[in-house]
């Protein structure tokens, strides 16, 4: 199917790099992109081995490693006291294995400038009104406008159009947490550790970017309030101060820092039934929004762009290749998840003495134990798609 023209719908992290795998392997490739501009601010993400094979195989990999900072450990801490209940080394990670923050902007600069640079094309904005799966797929412009192409890849996140088109349209249940994402200047020396900040209802992850001059923060309360999905909506600073007010350690100068805080509320979708169709095809958010307690949604969607090209350029018919795919990548992301939407709880611990004992026999466990409790991960981690592809 070398040859063949690809559109792809969404600029972001997987629409990039399916983008990007795709032209290395000859296919005609184009970027529909909604923005004016590619970049995006303010949020900072988690490159797990996982991610880094891909990136790895792209041809991305030192280019990643002098953009970010490679962690050195998570580090599950008490709230009121800052203390640390549980570190896992990520030094004993298997050989060859990194762990990496970076900037969501600076990956996306990164995929998209390798992408136009190996002959893909960017279209800024245009947004896709609708998706006509058939042959060839057919696309209806929000301007009127409309436009064909052999294959279509549905790369535009939650909101998808095209998981729309394949699976018709299912109403997100709210899961009674909201999230603030904030990026501040490291004045504390925040080391190069995720740090999780555990609490009742509560919790709040921070990890260094850009070298250590910036510091990320993600920080999640327990609420009744229903507060609309999205990722463009901005709090009053106050707000977040007042519901972390008896945080101690490092959290109060952080969050002193914080100027204009995003919050949306956290909601679970199911796993798309169907990903692809006559002509076309949905990978990452599109097919499988994850809540952010595994930190893998970046990764899991670089992991769909790799196999979706393995399969397209290594099985002759078209139908068979999305079939793989989905064959392929369905059953692992369902996984991730699932193990996502129980994360949280286990930060979130309200009885003063149940999280006593918890957090008491976590760091019993990670002191002796420490292997076991990082080897938990390990069906995360150790995955290599470039192999399984």
């Amino acid at each position: 199917m070398t040859g063949k023209s690809v559109t792809i719908i969404g600029g972001g992290i997987g629409g990039f790099a399916a983008a990007l795998a795709l032209r290395q392997r000859g296919f005609d490739v184009r970027v529909l992109e909604q923005a004016e501009a590619t970049a995006e601010v303010g949020a900072g993400l988690q490159i797990s081995p996982n991610g880094l094979h891909v990136l790895e195989a792209l041809g991305l990999g030192e280019a990643l490693r002098a953009g970010s900072c490679r962690a050195q450990a998570v580090s599950l801490r008490d709230h009121r006291r800052g203390t640390e209940v549980l570190r896992l080394d990520l030094a004993r990670l298997r050989a060859g294995e990194e762990y990496h923050f970076v900037h969501r902007a600076d990956l996306i600069g990164l995929l998209s400038q390798a992408a136009r640079d190996a002959g893909v094309q960017l279209r800024l904005l245009q947004k896709v009104a609708a998706v006509h799966p058939g042959a060839p797929v057919r696309l209806e412009m929000a301007t009127g406008d409309s436009c064909s192409a052999d294959l279509v890849i549905g790369a535009d996140g939650l909101h998808s159009v095209l998981r729309g088109a394949l699976n018709g349209v299912v109403a997100p249940f709210f899961t009674g947490q909201v999230a603030w994402r904030a990026v501040v200047p490291n004045l504390g020396g925040h080391p190069p550790e995720a740090r999780v900040h555990m609490g009742p209802g509560r919790h709040l992850v921070s990890y260094p970017l850009r070298g250590g001059r910036m510091v990320n923060l993600v920080a999640v309360e327990e609420r009744r309030a229903w507060t609309e999905e999205g990722w463009s909506h901005f709090d009053d600073p106050a707000n977040l101060r007042a519901a972390f007010a008896g945080f101690g350690g490092e959290v109060p100068q952080l969050l002193a820092a914080v100027e204009q805080p995003g919050l949306w509320g956290l909601f679970r979708h199911p796993v798309a039934r169907r990903w692809h169709g006559p002509g076309v095809a949905i990978l990452g958010d599109a097919a499988h929004p994850t809540l952010p307690f595994m930190a893998q949604g970046a990764n899991m969607a670089l992991e769909d762009a790799w196999v979706l090209a393995a399969c397209l350029s290594s099985i002759d018919d078209q139908e068979a290749a999305l079939a793989r795919y989905q064959e392929l990548r369905r059953e692992r992301c369902v996984k991730v998840v699932e193990a996502a939407n129980g994360n949280a709880w286990k930060y979130h611990l309200r009885n003063p003495l149940l999280r006593g004992v918890a957090h008491l026999g976590m760091g019993m466990l990670g002191r002796v134990a420490p292997d076991r409790m990082l080897g938990q991960f390990d069906w995360i981690y150790g995955y290599d798609a470039t192999k399984v592809a």
